[in-house]
């Protein structure tokens, strides 16, 4: 083996694996997970050739920037497992606690989000959002 053939051998081993340890932590490596909570707002199937389920939780009961405002806060998430998918489509209007795992970039056949839900932590029927609790009011 010639020198300059050892140099190219060697420069692309490197190469692939720079471009593996890339690939794995931009789309496999799992930056965070955590727990969201509030109303799932829906749950869908769609794409053109990979077909993902993609919902949205609405997160409510925040601070606004000015005095006697709500802001609500939207969670958007892609789902992986149908049967979890399923499960979550029986529970629109319901307010659920869910965990979820956070990746670095989103993979097609996985969804279009980069957050991705594994699983319902909780689950509570729709609460009537009355924030003055007070008796009379």
């Amino acid at each position: 083996m010639t020198r300059t053939t050892k140099i190219a051998s060697i420069l692309s081993i490197a190469v692939a694996v720079a471009l593996a340890a890339f690939v794995y932590f931009k789309f496999y490596f799992v930056f965070g997970e955590g727990v969201k909570a509030g109303e799932l707002n829906y749950l869908v199937r769609k794409g053109y050739i990979f077909k993902t389920y993609e919902g949205k939780l609405i997160q409510t009961g925040f601070r606004g920037q000015q005095a006697g405002t709500i802001q609500s806060y939207e969670f958007e998430f892609s789902v992986e497992d149908k049967e979890l998918a399923e499960e979550l489509m029986r529970s629109g209007g319901k307010s659920l606690e869910l965990h979820y795992r956070e990746y670095l970039g989103a993979l097609p056949w996985r969804g279009f989000s980069k957050f991705v839900v594994d699983s319902i932590v909780s689950e509570d029927p729709a609460s009537d959002y009355n924030l003055d609790t007070r008796p009379g009011r």
